[in-house]
């Protein structure tokens, strides 16, 4: 089982302060997206390219399962990981705290460049971003233990907030 549940939108810095998060407690860390990519042989934009959304999810999905059970140390979602109903109850019956990693849009528009790498942000990307947050924020919020936003900080300061949180609880 993690020691913390990463969970947030693209660009919110989840890989990043879950590397630094690991160097600060002396622990390993997992991203859900790595493993997906690793298991695949191919980035996660070739895998929604060429088998599709629906494809992705389902391998997201028993990825993030297995990973809830399997890893050690800290654990990053990818930003949908969230939106699977299987997924959510196995977040929830995790004993990890749960951070959400909130993000703004003008901040994470420049963090991830609105590239080919993140196939739901291709078309008008900031838009897509706006609509993923109406969707997903609501899921986010309900499976956080606490909020964090990462708005003007680096991933070594997130990290030591996250740090300073699991101290107090």
């Amino acid at each position: 089982m993690p020691k913390v549940i990463l969970i947030g939108p693209p660009g919110a810095g989840k890989s990043s302060v879950a590397k630094s998060l690991a160097k600060l407690l002396g622990t390993n860390f997992a991203d859900t997206d790595h493993i997906i990519e690793s298991q695949q042989g191919r980035k996660i934009s070739e895998i929604f390219v060429d088998e599709g959304e629906e494809y992705f999810r389902k391998v997201e999905g028993e990825v993030v399962r297995r990973a809830l059970i399997d890893e050690s140390g800290i654990l990053s979602l990818g930003g949908g990981a969230i939106l699977d109903p299987q997924t959510q109850s196995a977040i929830s019956a995790s004993a990890a705290p749960v951070i959400f990693l909130n993000v703004s849009i003008s901040q994470a528009g420049p963090r991830v460049g609105f590239n080919k790498d993140r196939p739901l942000l291709l078309i008008n990307p900031r838009q897509q971003w706006l609509s993923l947050m109406e969707k997903r924020r609501p899921i986010y919020e309900a499976l956080a233990d606490q909020i964090i936003s990462t708005d003007n900080k680096k991933a070594s300061e997130v990290a030591v907030e996250i740090a300073q949180y699991l101290e107090r609880t």
